[in-house]
């Protein structure tokens, strides 16, 4: 299950138990739809009560972060269980996003409110 809510840096998005193509359809349309408003949106994931992923959505993640790195900004993830942050370490090795990883969504906010660093 996803939630996402815009923000005024970008979007919000909680996934909870498992993350399905379905839910990535939405993500991904709702980053498009950003994108259009206000640029390179910046983007917090929280997986903290992710479970599980399903393979033929990590694979159209990949494909779409591929295709699409360039359109979003900064990158906050926040991830508590080790093998969902193994494979986010392993995901952002091929992306050229300015991605951070956090224990909470309140240090997660607070990095994305701060101006980027060039």
């Amino acid at each position: 299950m996803i939630s996402i809510r815009e923000q005024d840096y970008g979007l919000d998005v909680a996934l909870f138990n498992e993350f399905t193509l379905a839910d990535f359809k939405l993500f991904e349309e709702a980053l498009i739809k950003r994108v259009a408003e206000i640029g390179k949106p910046d983007v917090l994931l929280d997986l903290s009560e992710l479970k599980d992923f399903t393979l033929d959505m990590a694979m159209e993640e990949l494909k779409f972060v591929r295709a699409h790195e360039d359109n979003f900004g900064r990158v906050a993830i926040v991830v508590s269980d080790m093998w969902i942050r193994l494979a986010t370490r392993i995901s952002d090795m091929m992306t050229h996003t300015t991605q951070a990883h956090f224990d909470t969504v309140e240090e997660a906010q607070a990095w994305l409110a701060k101006p980027e660093v060039a």
